[in-house]
């Protein structure tokens, strides 16, 4: 059964149209978020595919449930925006949003030719769903990809060093 849900849950992950790219990643890099998964505990995740040009999953890792989370990796799969062509042009976009709703610092940790991996931190603003987000942005040829680690609280060194090797082991197939 454990396996089963397992399964599904990475089967959402990359619910894509078949012509469209995939999204993997090694999810045992980070042992909070295989636990999560392993343990088949459905108040953990929430799947939200009620605007199919946009499928989202959000996975608490720590906190109560989906709903109620402290930690949480959310993974969206969306067709294109129109307006924006590269992973860079979607980074700016999402900071000017976190602008306009309070202080707030972003560093790039790495780049390449079609994804950005980014940091936001927005202490001690209630506007923003997290203190800090972890981002990996994908920009696919047909799908687009936002990985987003989100932590209510600062996230410990170690914890934050998983995350960032979590999100370096994804690519698109």
């Amino acid at each position: 059964m454990r396996k089963r849900w397992l399964l599904f849950v990475v089967l959402a992950f990359a619910a894509t149209p078949a012509s469209a790219e995939r999204l993997q990643f090694d999810h045992r890099l980070y042992p909070p978020l295989k636990n999560v998964l392993d343990s088949g505990d459905k108040d953990m995740v929430l799947f939200n595919n009620s605007n199919p040009a946009r499928l989202v999953d959000l996975i608490a890792t720590k906190g109560k449930s989906a709903r109620k989370w402290t930690e949480a990796l959310e993974i969206v799969a969306s067709t294109p925006p129109r307006e924006l062509a590269t992973a860079r042009g979607w980074m700016d976009a999402i900071r000017a949003r976190s602008d306009k709703l309070c202080p707030n610092s972003v560093t790039i940790i790495a780049e390449d030719a079609n994804s950005v991996t980014f940091e936001r931190r927005s202490p001690a603003c209630k506007a923003e769903r997290a203190e800090v987000a972890l981002y990996r942005l994908f920009a696919g040829k047909r799908s687009w990809f936002q990985l987003t680690v989100l932590s209510r609280t600062s996230l410990e060194d170690g914890a934050r060093a998983q995350w960032l090797e979590l999100l370096a082991s994804a690519h698109l197939n």
